[in-house]
């Protein structure tokens, strides 16, 4: 069976191509453009991950992040945080927030790729 992803981010090129990689590596792709609708999808489709972008209006990623935590259902769904914020502070508050993995934008397919394929099969998530 297919691993579902849901992809979340406010730029629809990055969207679209985060998209189009991650179902050409074989997984089924669900995408939203911000902090709302992915709280929203969540509870609609049941991911096995969220590949989740920082920057976004309405809600940020870390506040979405806190949210998905914050619910018995979503407390244990691996999210990978995808941005272009590279501070210390951020990376930091990312892990506070949640995150299982937080890698910087650009990256490249192969290394995204990788990254939802180790997120998803590993045995435990911290």
């Amino acid at each position: 069976m297919e691993k579902r992803v849901l992809v979340v981010d406010d730029d629809p090129p990055v969207l679209e191509l985060v998209r189009e990689v991650l179902t050409g590596a074989g997984f089924s792709v669900s995408t939203v453009a911000d902090g709302p609708a992915c709280l929203r999808k969540v509870i609609e489709e049941t991911p096995d991950l969220i590949v989740l972008d920082v920057n976004m209006p309405d809600m940020d990623g870390f506040t979405v992040l806190r949210k998905l935590r914050e619910r018995p259902a979503t407390k244990e769904l691996p999210v990978i945080l995808l941005t272009v914020r590279e501070e210390h502070g951020d990376v930091l508050q990312g892990w506070l927030a949640g995150a299982n993995l937080y890698m910087s934008k650009p990256c490249s397919p192969t290394e995204l790729v990788a990254a939802v394929q180790q997120m998803l099969e590993a045995p435990a998530r911290i």
